[in-house]
């Protein structure tokens, strides 16, 4: 006989147990002694930021652009997985439950990460506004009860099948979630808050009628929870391996002019390989373009010279630390093994790309702090960042790469 609420315990007790597995093997790792240094930086730069500002900054306006992303942003985390489709459908009217559930607990979680984004920008809206904190806990308030608008019509949406249904929903939802975080700061009349709560009941009531007797799109909600779930996996795998993790994989035409340089000899085929595997597999190439976009700003708007110096050593580790999965990518594809090449051909090739990609990032790392005309602390991150990535991947990769061939020896 079937059971809904030991289906939603047995689901959300072993993803709660899959996460704090991979939890333990994250929080263990060197990377979180970076963060937390990055964090600390980037909290200091920010008060001195927010004590700069005049008191006709227009801190409303950017609060509600940062919050509207994060209540518009509200999926259900559902724990559904492939084999649902054919068991579970036949059982959905008795899964009322189960879904509420899961939007409680999405709440929940979602409205953590809302309460540490408020705390973050409460500051700024202190130092502008007469209100300073006084009124922290109203928003946080007034906030969790806008996700819970925004998750229980982001459920409806996915009755539709429709995609221009969900882009025209996200559009709408931002735009709304937008005006009414901005009115909130801004201290509008209560009359017009009421009002604007008046059209958030409607909206969410005429997707309620037009889908109250359709039903759940099953594919699209296993495609999401997929999703999320790599995304999970790929940042657990760089800790440890995580055997659900599954490829993915991007053609990047437009890339191969970078793979063209690679001669067709036999101690080339690793570099082939690897520098293949970086530009079309997985994240690779979205890790390194994002961190490095993210130092390049970083660097640009700070003005500490040693700090900058610091911050580029930082981001060279991310890198390289993030790029060590790419050793292991291919481990368990057989064919892999019917290479008639050596084993120092292969440790050589994945040393070589992992140090262009880190000279790589050096360069515009100097590059951007050359651009600010500080040409001597330029010339400072340029060095510093080329000989440390010389050293990690010399000491430090070399050093990983060794302890995880021996594991696998015993």
């Amino acid at each position: 006989m079937f059971d809904e609420k030991k289906l939603w315990k047995d689901r959300s007790v072993h993803r709660l147990k899959e996460f704090g597995t991979y939890l333990r093997y994250i929080l263990n790792g060197h990377l979180v002694v970076v963060l937390l240094f990055l964090i600390g930086t980037a909290a200091f730069y920010y008060q001195e930021w927010i004590s700069s500002l005049s008191q006709e900054f227009p801190a409303e306006i950017i609060i509600a652009l940062i919050l509207g992303m994060l209540l518009t942003h509200s999926p259900v985390y559902t724990f559904l997985l492939e084999a649902d489709q054919v068991f579970l459908i036949p059982l959905e009217t008795r899964l009322k439950r189960y879904f509420l559930q899961s939007g409680l607990l999405s709440l929940i979680f979602q409205g953590y990460i809302l309460l540490m984004v408020l705390a973050i920008l409460m500051p700024m809206y202190a130092h502008v506004s007469a209100n300073g904190f006084q009124s922290f806990f109203i928003f946080l308030l007034v906030l969790l009860i806008i996700k819970a608008w925004n998750l229980a019509l982001n459920w409806r949406i996915h009755y539709y099948v429709q995609p221009s249904v969900y882009i025209w929903d996200m559009f709408v939802r931002y735009f709304i979630n937008v005006i009414f975080t901005f009115l909130l700061f801004s201290n509008a009349n209560i009359l017009l808050l009421l009002i604007f709560a008046l059209i958030l009941a409607f909206y969410y009531q005429s997707f309620y009628v037009r889908t109250k007797k359709m039903g759940l799109k099953w594919d699209l909600l296993i495609t999401q929870e997929e999703k999320r779930m790599a995304s999970f996996y790929r940042l657990a795998n760089l800790f440890t391996d995580v055997p659900k993790l599954k490829d993915t994989v991007k053609r990047r035409k437009w890339l191969d002019i970078f793979i063209q340089s690679i001669s067709f000899s036999q101690n080339k085929t690793y570099h082939y390989l690897f520098a293949r595997t970086f530009l079309r597999a997985s994240d690779y190439l979205g890790l390194f373009i994002r961190l490095t976009v993210i130092g390049a700003l970083a660097l640009y708007f700070i003005s500490f010279g040693w700090g900058q110096i610091v911050l580029s050593l930082l981001f060279i580790y991310l890198t390289g630390f993030q790029l060590l999965p790419l050793w292991n990518h291919h481990q368990n594809k057989l064919w892999i093994d019917l290479y008639p090449v050596s084993q120092k051909h292969k440790t050589a090739a994945f040393y070589s790309i992992l140090r262009t990609i880190l000279y790589i990032q050096s360069t515009v790392f100097f590059m951007i702090v050359l651009i600010k005309g500080e040409w001597l602390f330029s010339l400072a991150v340029l060095l510093s960042g080329l000989l440390f990535s010389t050293l990690f991947v010399n000491v430090y990769s070399k050093k990983r790469l060794k302890a995880r061939m021996d594991s696998e020896k015993i």
